[in-house]
């Protein structure tokens, strides 16, 4: 098994700045977005970006939330271990709201689907845009692109994207992993 540095920290530190900027040119003072990271992993980067918006761009008004999706997964039976569950937070109504759901890596596009099925549960977005850390472009099963990808790599199906957090994992970096 090799493993190869994808993006580095001052690469990510990049690329979060790049995709604050463009969430703020959409949403300007994000008085009627909600911003939701998806369980598990997508809530580090949703958390890193909301920090950026309020420190370097005074945009104090952002709603987050956590959203799990593990039992709106096609997948959840097929699977041998069983699936622990993480938590939901979301305070706030997302009925008629503009929410951007973030996910570290976008790979066949089914965490994606099932999110958009769990979000019917607290409401009727008026809108829904997805942001990605890393867009898996050749691995798709269903049809979703992301509105904002930090970065797109092209992998084999034998490779995996890991995304480490600093929170998490005690150091920022992404690696492509060879099985």
């Amino acid at each position: 098994m090799s493993k190869k540095t994808l993006l580095n920290s001052k690469e990510i530190h990049i690329i979060l700045h790049r995709l604050a900027c463009q969430l703020i040119e959409k949403h300007h003072d994000f008085s009627n977005t909600a911003l939701i990271g998806i369980q598990p992993r997508g809530i580090y980067l949703a958390n890193r970006l909301v920090a950026i918006l309020q420190k370097d761009y005074n945009i104090s008004s952002v709603k987050l939330g956590q959203l799990d999706i593990t039992f709106y997964r096609d997948d959840f039976r097929r699977r041998g271990a069983p699936l622990e569950a993480n938590k939901t937070h979301i305070d706030f109504i997302v009925e008629d709201k503009n929410v951007v759901f973030i996910d570290d890596v976008l790979f066949s596009g089914r965490s994606i689907r099932a999110a958009l099925t769990a979000i019917q549960s607290f409401g009727r977005p008026a809108d829904i845009e997805l942001l990605v850390l890393i867009d898996r472009r050749f691995s798709r099963h269903l049809p979703i692109q992301p509105d904002y990808r930090g970065r797109q790599v092209d992998v084999i199906n034998e490779e995996k994207v890991t995304v480490n957090w600093e929170e998490k994992d005690g150091k920022d970096a992404v690696y492509i992993i060879n099985k």
